[in-house]
């Protein structure tokens, strides 16, 4: 099997905040509903959609929404070196960090090593409204209270292809059968996910495109999340963090 770097491509100016990524990352990971007193810093989003503004008054003023989730840092991935456990590990087949949480013993430096702040500790155990629990997904295990998770780009639906090439005797996945759910919901088109190493794939190309950056590049993580934008103000904004509203 050829080594691949999954990554995405996310057109923020197509980006206009519905949400749905963000539900649809919920159901697939099996992220309980929040408690009444989680707040947007204990609750848990591993996709959350911010909210920028260009900073100009009326009839300047202008809005842009953006998609956040793991950055998939590709370079001395900040949350791998801190991790006393080894509770982080970064695929070498893939390029995708993953959170194995039967390692982690809650001591959050990943959470204070992310410059992404993209990283959630569960402050409860997962509980679900009576008879939702019938409604999780098999292929992904709810984490328990005091571990931290993230976004690891669906990792249940990437097993679930490989088991399907594995039976059909071939080495790769058919690129169809692994979208995140977070692609597959967003209404716009928004989301392009696929291997950056893969020159003529889609999501490869519109990774050099001219407007496309990624957050805080100047920091050298080589994040494997682009984003892309005709707008001058945003790009600017996603270079520098500035800007950027959470919650």
């Amino acid at each position: 099997m050829k080594p691949k770097r999954y990554g995405m491509v996310i057109d923020v100016d197509r980006c206009y905040g519905c949400g749905a990524c963000m539900v649809a990352c919920a159901v697939e990971n099996n992220v309980p509903p929040p408690q009444s007193s989680a707040s947007a810093r204990t609750g848990i989003t591993p996709m959350r959609v911010s909210e920028a503004r260009n900073g100009k008054a009326f009839p300047e003023s202008e809005l842009a929404f953006i998609p956040m989730m793991c950055q998939q840092c590709g370079e001395h991935t900040p949350c791998v070196s801190v991790c006393p456990q080894l509770a982080v590990d970064v695929d070498p087949n893939t390029g995708i960090v993953s959170q194995i949480p039967e390692r982690c013993l809650g001591c959050r430096y990943c959470m204070a090593a992310c410059p992404y702040h993209a990283r959630y500790f569960n402050w409860w155990d997962p509980q679900w409204p009576a008879g939702m629990e019938r409604t999780l997904n098999p292929e992904v295990a709810p984490r328990m209270r005091g571990v931290v998770e993230k976004c690891r780009f669906c990792h249940g639906r990437l097993q679930a292809a490989q088991s399907k090439a594995a039976a059909a005797g071939h080495k790769d996945i058919d690129p169809a059968d692994y979208v995140p759910a977070c692609a597959e919901a967003c209404p716009t088109g928004a989301i392009q996910f696929g291997d950056l190493l893969d020159a003529g794939s889609d999501v490869a190309q519109a990774a050099k495109g001219p407007n496309t950056f990624r957050l805080l590049e100047k920091i050298g993580t080589d994040s494997h999340v682009h984003y892309v934008s005709k707008r001058e103000w945003v790009r600017d904004m996603g270079g520098a963090a500035k800007g950027v509203k959470h919650g």
